[in-house]
């Protein structure tokens, strides 16, 4: 699986820049959030949206603020700190204090399958992530769909675990110049239906393959001197 772009760091994040309200709105959609883009756009703005409830407005600026660290701190070591730190991003004000940046111990519920995923381990979380990490043979694209998708199907949290799951992805991505992973919406009926197969079986092959195909965004620059 090679990398679709090769671009600067710079150059990566000047492209999420660019399109960050949209990468917002279609991972809060991912996450069942009803907004329209014109609403992430105001609540990104800072104005006042009416008709919305606290919860969603307070999960777009969440996700706001979770883009902009990422794209603003490039000495991030991925591992399990700044996973959870991610959650507290992430859910601030959407979880219980006691669930937020911290490991589930209650069980969980996913829809559209009877499959429950196991209780995690903080010791097995930190080895698995260290295992998927360290894959020489693979490029930092596929390392970064793999990741995304180990952390959607462990569920280590109580909420938010795609949308951690595909901000630290997108850490990878946008330090090695590699491009954005986003969902765009006339392909997340798709997608749920190829997590939900990959939730039951365990095999991550089709959905990673959907994903390198079909998700993700990116510019062919020039960047010979």
């Amino acid at each position: 699986m090679e990398n679709k772009f090769n671009l600067t760091r710079e150059q990566n994040v000047f492209i999420a820049k660019r399109n960050i309200v949209d990468y917002i709105w279609k991972s809060a959609n991912l996450e069942g959030i009803g907004v329209t883009y014109p609403e992430t756009q105001a609540i990104y703005d800072g104005g006042i949206v009416n008709g919305l409830t606290v919860d969603n407005i307070i999960a777009i600026n969440n996700l706001k603020y979770a883009w902009q660290f990422i794209l603003e701190n490039d000495d991030i070591n991925y591992d399990f700190n700044f996973l959870t730190h991610l959650h507290k991003l992430t859910c601030d004000k959407l979880v219980l204090d006691n669930n937020l940046g911290r490991l589930r111990t209650t069980p969980v519920n996913i829809g559209g399958t009877t499959w429950k995923p196991q209780f995690p381990i903080e010791s097995q979380i930190k080895e698995e992530l260290a295992a998927l990490l360290n894959q020489p043979e693979k490029t930092k694209t596929e390392i970064a769909i793999e990741a995304m998708l180990w952390i959607m199907r462990r569920q280590m949290f109580i909420d938010g675990n795609k949308r951690v799951g595909m901000l630290f992805a997108n850490k990878i991505m946008i330090d090695n110049g590699c491009g954005i992973i986003t969902i765009s919406q006339e392909n997340q009926p798709a997608f749920y239906e190829k997590l939900i197969k990959f939730y039951e079986t365990g095999d991550e092959s089709a959905l990673k393959n959907w994903i390198y195909q079909t998700s993700i965004d990116g510019l062919e620059l020039n960047n010979k001197n």
